[in-house]
């Protein structure tokens, strides 16, 4: 494989967790936006949002991504790289764009540190995000793979297939 595999979703949704692995199970180098963020700025994401304000950090997630010279990654993106048209016009350039799905009970519940973990929150509830970020990863993906009741193996095992050509693009798994 020579594209990138590029993991979208809300905070939550296991696209770090599921990349590694993914990355692992392609033979491919694993690359986490957030933490290359976190990397450059010398500061946690929380930090840098609290410190600079919510507008700077995109600015900085956008840079990061456009920055990227992937090749054979799986790359893991923060949850509000989907405020970027650019950033995902790029990661869609470079590589197949997935886009990990839970209903917001799933998102809710798997986010207990949401104040901590540096979570871009422009509309001030997490049902707000949610509502608002699912149509632009809709948008932006080449896929949607729903993780509702699937473990992350399970995760990991249908996108396999599905790069491996045994499964198609354009529908949802």
């Amino acid at each position: 494989m020579q594209v990138n595999v590029v993991l979208i979703g809300m905070p939550g949704a296991g696209k770090s967790t599921l990349g590694v692995l993914l990355a692992k199970a392609l033979g491919m180098e694993f690359i986490d936006t957030d933490i290359l963020i976190q990397k450059n700025e010398g500061r946690r994401l929380q930090e840098i949002i609290d410190h600079y304000g919510i507008e700077y950090f995109l600015n900085t997630e956008e840079r990061t991504i456009l920055g990227l010279n992937a090749f054979n990654s799986v790359i893991a993106t923060g949850g509000s790289v989907i405020y970027s048209e650019k950033a995902m016009v790029q990661l869609r350039e470079k590589g197949k764009v997935l886009y990990l799905h839970l209903p917001y009970h799933e998102i809710e519940k798997r986010l207990k540190n949401i104040k901590t973990r540096g979570i871009v929150m422009k509309k001030g509830s997490l049902r707000e995000e949610y509502e608002e970020r699912i149509p632009l990863y809709s948008k932006y993906s080449d896929l949607t793979i729903n993780c509702e009741n699937k473990d992350i193996e399970q995760c990991v095992n249908d996108i396999v297939l599905l790069l491996a050509g045994k499964r198609t693009f354009g529908s949802t798994l």
